[in-house]
């Protein structure tokens, strides 16, 4: 008696364990750990801190715009060429030579102030996520300084005591 051979089902049979016969071993981090924050967003994440502890000290600036650029751009610079407001340097005044690590925008028309901190030039300076987040402090202190007229010292005194 011959018996009938059944095709193959079209989709697999689910699996209960893997491959050696363990199930998942538990969860990769604890539940208040967040797995899929990237670095960019981690970034973010420190100037609005930093933002948001000088905001307390000087409520003015509630008003500025705090912004992350991957990098500052370049480019030729001239009156109607797209230059800075001083006609040097590219869009963001950014001359070529020295890589900045924020600038500081003055409000036109009906845009706040603005402060940019450039992401990138600020990751290769830092060694480690302690020394990245002081300097993305610093690098906003000495921003929001030159926006008040001020000295960094004056706007944060712990500025470069840490």
């Amino acid at each position: 008696m011959t018996r009938p051979v059944h095709p193959h089902q079209s989709e697999p049979r689910p699996r209960r364990r893997d491959r050696h016969g363990r199930g998942m071993r538990g969860p990769i981090a604890p539940p208040q750990v967040p797995l899929s924050v990237s670095r960019a967003e981690s970034f973010v994440d420190l100037v609005q801190d930093s933002a948001e502890r000088l905001e307390r000290r000087w409520p003015q600036l509630s008003g500025v715009d705090f912004t992350v650029l991957e990098v500052p751009t370049s480019g030729l610079g001239g009156p109607g060429s797209g230059g800075g407001p001083d006609g040097h340097g590219g869009a963001d005044g950014w001359d070529g030579e020295s890589v900045p690590l924020g600038r500081f925008i003055a409000a036109r028309g009906d845009a706040p102030d603005r402060i940019v901190i450039y992401r990138r030039p600020v990751e290769i300076r830092a060694k480690n996520r302690d020394e990245r987040a002081l300097l993305v402090h610093e690098v906003v202190v000495e921003q929001v300084a030159e926006l008040l007229g001020l000295a960094p010292e004056s706007v944060d005194p712990r500025y470069g005591q840490e």
